[in-house]
């Protein structure tokens, strides 16, 4: 303890000097009001009721004079050992830490037990050291901005994130919640309630299939989600179905970062699964007719207007993410936003070539910046070989199968895989070359599951095993090539069918 006060007291004292030296480059003072910080120690001393309100509030950092921060820190060290503060515990403290005379001696500490205001303005006095708390915190930012601006080995997108996360942390630190009775939290959660009963039933942003929205109650507000499969089992088409049902179906605005493919590709296989023409007509492999343009024209309609954005920058780096999304979110209004794939993004330049550290820095990144913009990231992964060479359980993929970093499991609210046991060769039946398996492994607000699908390849998109069957039914296009849903209309659950969370026995594309 007593070492972590004296580099909590050293950090504080170097960082007054920096300030002293900015305020003689700006010819002012740097923001202060010591006779509030001696009013407020000096309550301290005298009134047992002001101290929890103190402690509560203020940190070291909230006082200027070094002096004052020494004998907070003894107060604060007092407190945790659960002994009666007062002029001579305070006196007894300091002479252990060898500050007594540092900050004045006895002497000083009897002068401030003189500088009391009224207890009854402890508040307005907390109030006013947080304010200038706030503003010294702010000019050290700017300084920190202004020096790293000249220096040009600083990148500008790194630059940038380095200046808003400065600033809102010099804004946010001193900002602390307020405690909430149960009350007051069961009326905000019965107006939630209240206002939920006009929608579909989802709370977050839907995923165009039912199945999987029952569960979810759509992707919700500040989680991380991991996608996850071996190469080629359809990761990215399935994220692109997302990303389109989430755009062009419901009108929410939808962030893309592609990493592997670039823009021309993605908007290619979005325009296959769109049209319902053969995803060899599309890349130009046969020739369309006449009719198959005038339905390609048409059928696109709807994605060309909405609202979703594909950024196709080669491994970025997870700083200038960070930038772009910032801006996305706050120019665009993005809802959603997809990576694919997290093992493709620059982690920071101090831990290349430490391939684990750098995938678990990426994954907390991804994890804090969709806490901070209070936004679902969706971010698609490889799996390890071992999901495959793993002996039973018919292939399916675990947890520990996530590739290179254990941080991924940790950091993820939700891990969705998908598992393709004919593709991946664990099924006999060439027929069940479509049969797909969503697997919710990981749902930390929720349960978990496994929801059938199957995969279309050749339109590459995926579709609902109760879509597929009805579809089959009627002799009419599925799932993504009906016409869209009006914003609001979709309902995830609707229909008396209840979700089995399985294959039937002895499903596959037989069945049909």
């Amino acid at each position: 303890m007593p070492e972590a006060n004296q580099r909590t007291s050293s950090r504080k004292k170097n960082q007054a000097v920096d300030l002293d030296t900015i305020g003689l480059e700006m010819g002012n003072k740097p923001p202060q009001a010591l006779d509030v910080e001696e009013a407020v120690l000096g309550a301290m001393l005298i009134e047992p009721a002001s101290i929890d309100e103190a402690m509560e509030e203020l940190s070291v950092s909230c006082f200027y004079d070094k002096r004052h921060q020494t004998i907070f820190e003894a107060m604060s060290a007092l407190v945790l050992e659960h002994t009666p503060i007062d002029i001579i515990t305070v006196s007894q403290k300091l002479k252990e830490k060898g500050t007594l005379e540092e900050v004045g001696g006895s002497v000083y500490l009897a002068g401030l037990s003189q500088k009391v205001g009224a207890a009854a303005h402890m508040e307005y006095y907390i109030k006013i050291l947080k304010q200038k708390t706030i503003q010294r915190d702010l000019i050290t930012a700017s300084h920190e901005i202004l020096k790293k601006s000249y220096d040009d080995s600083v990148k500008v997108d790194d630059l940038i994130d380095i200046a808003q996360t400065r600033v809102y942390s010099a804004i946010q630190n001193n900002v602390k919640k307020e405690v909430q009775d149960i009350g007051s939290i069961i009326n905000a959660a019965m107006d939630d309630i209240q206002e939920m009963q006009g929608q579909t039933g989802l709370n977050g942003v839907p995923s165009g299939f039912p199945s999987i929205d029952r569960i979810t109650m759509g992707w919700q507000k500040s989680d991380l989600i991991i996608l996850a499969a071996r190469p080629s089992v359809g990761k990215t088409a399935f994220s692109l179905n997302l990303a389109r049902n989430a755009a062009v179906d419901h009108h929410m605005p939808v962030a893309f970062f592609s990493l592997e493919m670039s823009a021309i590709q993605l908007a290619k296989r979005l325009m296959t699964s769109e049209s319902g023409l053969s995803a060899d007509k599309i890349k130009g492999g046969t020739t369309l007719e006449s009719y198959e343009w005038e339905q390609l024209e048409y059928k696109l309609k709807n994605l060309i207007k909405a609202p979703l954005y594909i950024d196709d920058t080669p491994g970025i780096p997870v700083m200038e993410f960070r930038t772009k999304v910032k801006t996305l979110v706050k120019n665009k209004g993005v809802r959603l936003i997809f990576v694919d794939y997290l093992q493709l993004m620059q982690g920071p330049a101090e831990l290349r070539g430490m391939r684990e550290q750098e995938v678990a820095a990426i994954s907390r990144t991804l994890k804090a910046t969709a806490k901070e913009l209070d936004v679902p990231i969706i971010a698609l992964s490889q799996l390890s070989r071992n999901a495959v060479q793993r002996s039973g359980g018919n292939g399916k993929p675990v947890l520990s199968d996530l590739r290179e970093s254990g941080s991924i499991e940790q950091d993820a609210d939700m891990v969705l895989f998908i598992h393709r046991p004919e593709f991946l060769g664990m099924s006999e039946n060439p027929e069940d070359k479509e049969v797909t398996q969503i697997i919710i492994a990981k749902h930390r607000n929720g349960e978990t599951g496994e929801i059938p699908m199957l995969f279309k390849s050749e339109q590459v998109r995926f579709v609902e095993l109760d879509d597929a069957l009805a579809a089959q039914a009627l002799n009419i296009p599925s799932g993504m090539n009906q016409a869209p849903q009006e914003a609001g209309a979709y309902d995830p659950f609707a229909g008396d069918a209840p979700f089995s969370g399985g294959f039937p026995d002895g499903f596959g594309a037989q069945g049909f």
